[in-house]
């Protein structure tokens, strides 16, 4: 980690935002040179992927893989955890750099599942609050969580929703598929609807937005405070500002960043292919697909887009 900055109210951005652009949390991708590239593009909140608590808060090496600086925030730092002394160590740990501290209640991996983290704990609402509880009482950073759709009954959606809010969460996103579901498969905004109409705090919803219509969409349908997207942003960084591709500039902006901060070139090519797809054609895709280095990457957008490494 680096050197704390001064940090952006996110309780005041939904006070004075009646809707706020976010990007959720996605594991390798939501880093901080693509989470600074999205300021440049009207989104209010950036979170980190997904951290387990518990080997954050026992090892310095672990604790290397969250960077941030003063251009990216306001930053929300998320948290797997199913011990709250481990989420209340590692928020503590992480607070002077973090604008909010959420915990995951909806990842829906097998392996999470089994580790009792993510949505396993859809189920245990009691767990949840004593995590948030723990939480607001180690940190004064506020604190959210992150859920989805239970798989079977849709009032423990909102038991969990109404649990964490009585232990002085301060906002809650919510996904609107259960953990069994297709990202392809219809989304539910009843449930997201109903955790609004249930609890007083801002509630945040995700799932299926690719574009200011779906935006649009989610807010006629469930009333929300603010839209998550998480394959939206990969694929189009830009279209919270209006944008209906990638601009070049915006991939060049990340470019640089991302070498600046030393990203590796798995990361950085997944990041161009998801931002420049719409733009290539399929015989350019196979092209840039078959690109093992960073040199080449950055041949292959210099010599067919003058996007160019400034450093």
């Amino acid at each position: 980690m680096v050197y704390a900055y001064k940090r952006q109210s996110i309780l005041q951005l939904f006070e004075d935002n009646p809707r706020l652009n976010v990007c959720a949390p996605m594991v390798r991708y939501s880093k901080g040179a693509f989470r600074e590239v999205l300021r440049d593009y009207n989104v209010h909140i950036a979170y980190t992927p997904m951290i387990l608590a518990d080997v954050f808060k026992s090892s310095e090496h672990a604790r290397h893989d969250f960077t941030t600086n003063s251009a990216d925030c306001p930053v929300v730092v998320q948290f797997a955890a199913h011990d709250p002394a481990d989420l209340a160590q590692a928020a503590q740990i992480v607070a002077p750099f973090a604008d909010g501290i959420d915990l995951n209640c909806g990842c829906p991996q097998k392996w999470a599942y089994k580790e009792r983290i993510g949505a396993y704990l859809s189920d245990r609402p009691e767990l949840v609050q004593d995590m948030v509880r723990a939480v607001k009482a180690a940190v004064s950073v506020p604190c959210s969580i992150k859920i989805r759709k239970h798989p079977t009954d849709e009032r423990k959606t909102i038991e969990l929703a109404k649990r964490a809010e009585m232990m002085g969460v301060d906002w809650i996103a919510v996904h609107g598929r259960t953990r069994h579901q297709k990202s392809t498969e219809p989304l539910d905004y009843g449930i997201i609807r109903l955790v609004k109409e249930s609890v007083g705090v801002p509630v945040l919803a995700n799932g299926s937005i690719f574009s200011l219509q779906d935006a649009e969409t989610m807010y006629e349908q469930t009333g929300v405070d603010g839209v998550m997207s998480a394959r939206g942003l990969l694929q189009n960084p830009a279209f919270f500002a209006g944008h209906n591709h990638t601009p070049l500039e915006c991939v060049e902006k990340y470019v640089n960043r991302a070498l600046a901060y030393g990203t590796p070139t798995f990361i950085l090519h997944h990041h161009i292919m998801y931002m420049m797809e719409s733009l290539m054609s399929s015989i350019e895709r196979k092209t840039f697909n078959c690109l093992s280095s960073t040199p080449a990457i950055l041949d292959h957008l210099s010599d067919y887009y003058g996007i160019y490494c400034r450093l």
